[in-house]
């Protein structure tokens, strides 16, 4: 029994394939497209354990990060979204945004991200890959926050200024603008754009092709490319959480 049999089939919403060292992780809603939601035991819950566990697997020497279908995730799930008042249960959604991202940059392999159609709703955990990849008609915006009246603060304000700069970062996120695969390849936040049905083909290339080299450079070469993005979340996202909840809270208020 290997350690992807231990999380294999623990997650409602994520499923994992591993050949040859190159674990597939896709996230998905009742085998279609995910809808994001943020009850507890939802993929808000679920992403941060399944990261924690993907990092401690010693025999995953790659891993593709991907969606379902021809959408990575454009909507909410409203069956999966809390009723109760947020300050009930903010310190859970807190504890899983930071889990969320900082179990994702501690994997200590190379993670290659396969944005496989729109993604409105958390595009940035796709665009934290190390190589990232668009299907053609993909296109990336953040729909969950500052459009909806919610702070950008749970990671977005720290990926997205990495990504696109200051000044265009706060426009998108201020005016909840969709980038195509086209400008996200222009503006360096991904590196191919592909047809559909080739996308997936050539992360697998991509990852047999990293996978080939010593496990200690993969490990090591990781955590350089990683270390900034860590120290930031380190410095800025607990704060930025807070800030969001507080927000949310006083206007329920």
């Amino acid at each position: 029994m290997t350690r992807l049999d231990a999380y294999r089939d623990r997650y409602a919403n994520i499923r994992f394939d591993r050949r040859d060292g190159i674990l597939l992780i896709q996230l998905h809603t009742d085998g279609g497209p995910l809808k994001w939601g943020a009850l507890d035991g939802s993929i808000h819950t679920q992403l941060g354990e399944a990261f924690y566990q993907v990092a401690r697997d010693l025999d995953n020497r790659v891993v593709i990060f991907t969606g379902t279908g021809d959408v990575f995730c454009d909507s909410m799930n409203y069956a999966e979204l809390p009723s109760e008042p947020l300050a009930k249960f903010w310190p859970r959604l807190q504890r899983e945004g930071l889990d969320l991202l900082m179990q994702l940059l501690d994997i200590p392999v190379p993670v290659i991200g396969a944005i496989n159609g729109p993604a409105h709703i958390h595009a940035e955990l796709l665009a934290l890959s190390d190589i990232v990849l668009a299907a053609g008609h993909a296109d990336i915006a953040d729909s969950a926050h500052f459009v909806h009246g919610v702070v950008p603060a749970d990671g977005v304000q720290i990926v997205w200024p990495m990504l696109l700069g200051p000044n265009r970062s706060r426009y998108f996120l201020l005016t909840g603008q969709h980038l195509s695969a086209q400008q996200a390849l222009e503006l360096g936040v991904v590196s191919e754009v592909l047809a559909a049905e080739r996308l997936l083909e050539r992360a697998w290339e991509l990852a047999r092709e990293l996978a080939a080299k010593p496990i200690d450079t993969l490990r090591y070469t990781r955590s350089v490319f990683s270390q900034p993005f860590k120290r930031r979340m380190v410095d800025e996202l607990g704060y930025g959480l807070a800030l969001e909840g507080l927000a949310g809270i006083a206007a329920a208020v």
